[in-house]
């Protein structure tokens, strides 16, 4: 044993790549990283995946595999289930990230005690003792619900666990307090979350157990430490929202078995989180009339059009730098749509501060929201309001062209049902038969779309 532990080599590992170096040097060779090698204990490869290797694998054609859909886990919260793309897959492995107490356990708790009526299911709790879990289920009403609970830390333990339960479904919360004795760095390192979430992921898809991963973000905005889990999983599920509101965006941000960019809508109530069936309601102000600065744009989350207000407030600039802010929208893209706005429209807005907000803490990256941010703008610079229950979108060309965009009848037949009058819209995407309760107006240029707005 002495004698072994002579032998122990030395290497320097890299905390953002996981890389390894067999000196300190100021920069990692791998990933150009500065002042992140730090030391660790080499160790053998040989093994460390002898567990779970299980049998080799052997080269087969294309033509010879048999593709086949295997029937979806619903897990019971139907907002859940959207953004999963309509529950889980079996053998999937599902990463949950999100800051720290905005409700990845309370929502995960809830899903294992829906799936624990029909599936086994096993929760790993690594950072609260059975007792924590124990008073969150009493808080939420799942006192009862047949859930097996684990509280370890040592993977090799975990994985002994699976081996005697058998379980369908398994919970890691979370994968950065999980280590394996096969290593000697600290649980949360690189070279530990990757190690541990791969060899659960050889389990998940060698036995067709369904795995969640729970994993933090970093100051630094990564899920699980510097994205090192991402390239591993199936699914990657973001938790947003602000702490100091109810409400919480689950955004699908990779999903091999799913639309990606699918976004769940949930509002946090003391008996934990409740689905939000109409998320547009959550997106629109109240106004008790028409305002100047305000247009309503149709967004597509995944397959979901939202229905999202945005503002605009033009303000005399004091200063000789007039100010741009945009908030849940491009910077850049605002700087942009103000220029078209001066050369096609005929509108100056150089001698005016431009703050353009989307309402509801949304954040649009898509350009269908270029018509309604321009008509916002004109409406507030003019003190004139848009007509009441009227839609906007359309991709603004730097030309002064309105160009269409995807699933146009989709957004319209949303605004439809949640009783707007009118829709302003691109010629190409004006609808070929009528859409009852909703007039279409469609636009090819932007001195078009104005011209309603002077009306």
């Amino acid at each position: 044993m002495s004698a072994a532990k002579g032998k122990s080599k030395t290497v320097y590992s890299c905390t953002e790549c996981g890389g390894t170096s067999p000196k300190w040097q100021g920069q990692c060779p791998h990933c150009g990283a500065w002042n992140t090698l730090v030391e660790a204990l080499a160790q053998p490869a040989s093994g460390r995946f002898a567990s779970v290797s299980g049998a080799r694998s052997t080269v087969r054609s294309l033509a010879s595999v048999e593709a086949r859909e295997d029937a979806r886990v619903p897990t019971g919260i139907d907002e859940f289930d959207r953004v999963l793309g309509g529950g889980f897959v079996p053998g999937a492995v599902v990463l949950l990230g999100g800051d720290p107490g905005i409700g990845k356990s309370t929502l995960l708790l809830q899903a294992s005690a829906q799936l624990g009526a029909a599936r086994r299911t096993l929760y790993v709790t690594g950072e609260e003792s059975p007792e924590q879990i124990a008073l969150r289920a009493n808080r939420l009403g799942l006192v009862n619900a047949p859930v097996e609970l684990l509280a370890e830390v040592e993977l090799e333990a975990i994985v002994a666990a699976i081996d005697a339960a058998n379980p369908e479904v398994v919970v890691v919360d979370s994968i950065q307090t999980i280590y394996t004795s096969a290593l000697t760095s600290a649980p949360g390192s690189v070279s530990q979350v990757r190690e541990c979430a791969a060899q659960l992921t050889r389990i998940a898809k060698s036995r067709g157990i369904v795995i969640v991963f729970v994993g933090h973000v970093t100051k630094d905005g990564a899920i699980a430490g510097p994205r090192v889990l991402e390239h591993i999983v199936d699914t990657v599920l973001y938790f947003e929202g602000d702490t100091h509101s109810s409400f919480r965006l689950v955004r699908a941000i990779k999903n091999r078995f799913g639309a990606a960019n699918e976004l769940g809508v949930f509002a946090m109530t003391e008996r934990g989180l409740r689905g939000v069936s109409n998320p547009s309601a959550l997106f629109l102000s109240q106004h008790a009339q028409s305002v100047a600065g305000s247009a309503i744009v149709a967004t597509l989350e995944g397959s979901r059009p939202l229905l999202v207000e945005v503002q605009a407030l033009c303000d005399p600039a004091l200063g000789g730098n007039p100010r741009r802010l945009a908030v849940g929208l491009d910077s850049q893209r605002l700087a942009l749509l103000l220029a078209v706005l001066h050369r096609h429209g005929g509108v100056e807005v150089g001698g005016y501060d431009v703050f353009v907000n989307a309402v509801g803490g949304v954040r649009i990256d898509e350009p269908a929201a270029d018509l309604a941010v321009t008509m916002a703008v004109v409406s507030s610079l003019k003190n004139k309001p848009l007509h009441d229950k009227s839609l906007v979108f359309g991709e603004v060309g730097l030309a002064g062209e309105i160009r269409p965009v995807q699933r146009g009848q989709d957004r319209i037949r949303e605004a439809a049902k949640l009783g707007f009058h009118t829709a302003i819209v691109p010629a190409a995407n004006r609808p070929k038969q009528a859409i009852g309760g909703i007039r279409v107006i469609a636009v090819e240029r932007l001195d078009q779309a104005l011209a309603l707005l002077r009306e």
